[in-house]
């Protein structure tokens, strides 16, 4: 049979490859994409060892449960393909001597492959000659393979932390007490993680807790349903989990509300999902829905349920990990525990609001913000002071943010807040409300968190867009004066997310600021409350230098925020080249540029442009700053000095206002007298009056166009 032959029967033939890492209990969080990768990880290095044929390995799964990670991919090759070997030996100008005779270098060679000097071959490239050997050498065995290709597959693991365990040096996420290792019907012999590669599983832990025996890689995931009582696949139990909520939901006739992040942990929770539907005691519902849900959500895992108005419903849906003979008991466990949890909720609740939120302000001395830039409490103080300026700059209500600004951070000294940390701002608004305070102060202490994440809402008020505008421009002018900035992939203090929220809300929300000013009445405020700095090298970078680090930091995630909205890199670029200050300007600009673009003129102008940019850069004079209309020489120069002229009139008012999109349309008239002109007029004549006059009315065209966006960085 020949080769190819031989090598075609063996894909036809090739079975699945199965992997199971038996292990303790696995991070939740962290199981769905453990899964993924080491799937992914598994296939490349397969591919890479030879074992994966063109059309082989499609169709993998992988399978993640609390104590099991597998991976399953069909056609695993039994032996590599046969293939070719090439070696290079020296080059034939030391190969051999000014006789023709073999040198010792190529003769050395030879005797390295194993062949006299005559059957080397001579290979040719850009770059020489060399004397070469080429063999074909049979593929080794899949089973003598495959073992390094789980290691290698282990190792690229997205594991941040890995533990050992045991006397052993092997580690993993969690401890592995058994690895399964199959292909087709066959154990591949090896050791995994200190653990000696077998073909038996385990099943759930109390529904099937004995050595489960898989017969075949192709069999596993039947054989854990069946026999073990496990629903291996994740997507398939998270599926399952997804249904099971919904008829629970209608048993009391609420709507249950999925929290898509709590449903994958959840699914990384269980192995045989079994929802169940509890109740509420009424006596809490009197605490706010927030608390309730947190107590719910983050800390038992429940889903909660809404009424026909959207309101919380009395009641939550637990998942268990077990099928129960007395699933009441289960049920009446589950509420028992929530109980518990919702009564100190509750005490907390009642307690918080006998203290006025002002009151708590004075212990936020006691509250570390950071250690070179002083307590919470001085972080208040700033606050206050930057959200007046802030407002009067805004034309909103200075009182209001000041007052708002003032107590957005007490209720981190609350009983409810050190209990449920995700609250703060939440539980700042109930009790600002009970204390009296103005709605839109009360509001803000809870929006001016927001957003806390990437598309999440924004702040809902104008007062709690300052106050936000404030806290998080505080933060980064603080942190960028501690030297303590994001680096590569490293940001501790999550100054990427402030600073996008810090634009989103003044693009999003049309608020007209100057970014410039606004870091720079950040840097006033810091300088005029240094005393409460203890770091002196802190004071002293409150400067120029770390004014503009900001800035350039802040441009550098418009950048990011359009590209992800779809704009292109050359637009964001002609826009960015013009340096506005403005965010919502910003914006505007380049909406305008992206709709120039899609005009007939576009391409025309924007190479026009770029002469322009070339001719003005390659000059080395400085035109003067208009053109003097007794030295055009040319009708093509009287056209596109009128035509100038009658533009800047017209454009002058729309760019007053931000209509960028209008002024680049009317300046698409430009087009045919920059055509002619380009067509009928030397620009870099000997004359050098005409010349300068000529050089004058293109900075003019340049002018014009800078006004809104550099279109020459446009591509084609």
């Amino acid at each position: 049979m020949s080769a190819p032959a031989r090598d075609a029967t063996r894909r036809a033939a090739a079975p699945s490859l199965l992997l199971e890492l038996g292990t303790e209990e696995l991070p939740p969080k962290a199981l769905r994409s453990l899964g993924i990768a080491l799937a992914a990880a598994l296939h490349e290095a397969l591919q890479d060892a030879g074992l994966l044929g063109a059309d082989s390995g499609q169709g993998q799964r992988w399978f993640a449960t609390p104590r099991r990670l597998a991976v399953l991919i069909p056609g695993v090759l039994t032996r590599q393909s046969d293939h070719v070997v090439e070696r290079r030996g020296p080059a034939l100008s030391a190969a051999f001597d000014a006789t023709g005779a073999p040198t010792k270098a190529a003769l050395g060679f030879a005797r390295s492959c194993g062949v006299p000097v005559e059957q080397l071959e001579r290979i040719e490239s850009e770059k020489g000659s060399w004397l070469g050997y080429r063999e074909i050498r049979r593929g080794e065995p899949a089973a003598q393979l495959i073992p390094d290709c789980v290691n290698q597959a282990l190792g690229r693991l997205p594991i941040p932390k890995r533990m050992r365990w045991g006397a052993g040096s092997a580690e993993f996420v969690r401890p592995v007490h058994w690895v399964v290792l199959l292909h087709g019907s066959r154990v591949v012999p090896a050791t995994v993680l200190s653990v000696p590669t077998g073909r038996f599983s385990r099943g759930h832990r109390y529904h099937a807790p004995d050595p489960l025996k898989i017969g075949a890689a192709d069999e596993y995931a039947q054989t854990l349903a069946k026999l073990g009582h496990v629903v291996p696949d994740f997507d398939q139990r998270r599926a399952r989990i997804r249904r099971q909520l919904g008829r629970q939901a209608a048993r009391c006739g609420s709507r249950v509300v999925i929290d898509e992040a709590l449903l994958d942990e959840v699914s990384g929770l269980v192995e045989l999902p079994r929802a169940m539907l509890g109740n509420i005691d009424p006596q809490f519902m009197v605490v706010p829905e927030e608390v309730l849900v947190s107590s719910m959500q983050d800390h038992q895992k429940y889903f909660h349920l809404t009424d026909e108005t959207g309101r919380l419903a009395p009641h939550f849906i637990a998942v268990s990990n077990i099928r129960s003979k007395r699933p009441r008991r289960v049920r009446e466990g589950n509420e028992r525990v929530l109980r518990a949890r919702l009564a100190d909720a509750k005490f907390f609740w009642v307690t918080d609001r006998q203290t006025p939120l002002a009151s708590r302000v004075a212990a936020l001395n006691q509250v570390l913000f950071h250690d070179k830039l002083g307590t919470v409490h001085d972080k208040t103080v700033r606050l206050c002071e930057l959200a007046r300026r802030f407002a009067e700059l805004a034309a909103s209500d200075a009182a209001s943010a000041e007052r708002a600004a003032f107590l957005s951070k007490a209720d981190l000294v609350s009983d409810m807040v050190a209990e449920f940390p995700g609250l703060q701002g939440t539980m700042g608004r109930y009790y600002a409300a009970h204390d009296g305070e103005p709605e839109a102060v009360a509001k803000a202490i809870e929006d001016h968190y927001r957003p806390r994440f990437a598309g999440d809402a924004l702040p809902t008020t104008a007062t709690g867009s300052v106050v936000a505008l404030a806290d998080k421009l505080d933060t980064l002018v603080g942190i960028f004066a501690t030297g303590e900035e994001p680096s590569g992939d490293r940001d501790p203090f999550a100054l990427r997310r402030n600073a996008l929220g810090v634009l989103r809300i003044l693009i999003e929300q049309a608020m007209d600021l100057d970014l410039e000013q606004l870091i720079a009445e950040t840097i006033a405020v810091y300088t005029a409350h240094a005393a409460a700095l203890p770091d002196a090298a802190v004071r002293a970078a409150l400067n120029q230098d770390t004014h503009g680090r900001i800035v350039e930091f802040f441009l550098d995630r418009l950048h990011g925020y359009y590209a992800d909205a779809g704009f292109t890199a050359d637009e964001i670029a002609a826009v960015r080249a013009c340096r506005p200050t403005r965010p919502h300007d910003f914006d505007r600009r380049l909406r305008a540029v992206a709709q120039f673009r899609r005009l007939a003129e576009a391409q025309a102008l924007t190479q026009a442009n770029k002469r322009i940019r070339n001719i003005l850069r390659k000059a080395n004079e400085t035109p003067p700053s208009s053109a003097d209309p007794s030295r055009y020489s040319e009708p093509a120069e009287q056209r596109l000095a009128e035509r100038i002229g009658a533009l800047a009139g017209a454009v002058e008012p729309l760019l007053a206002r931000g209509a960028y999109g209008e002024a680049l349309t009317a300046l698409a008239g430009l087009r045919d007298p920059i055509d002619r002109f380009f067509d009928d007029v030397m620009v870099m004549t000997d004359d050098p009056a005409l010349r300068s006059n000529r050089l004058a009315l293109l900075a003019a065209v340049e002018r014009l166009f800078a006004a809104i966006a550099d279109i020459s960085k446009l591509q084609g």
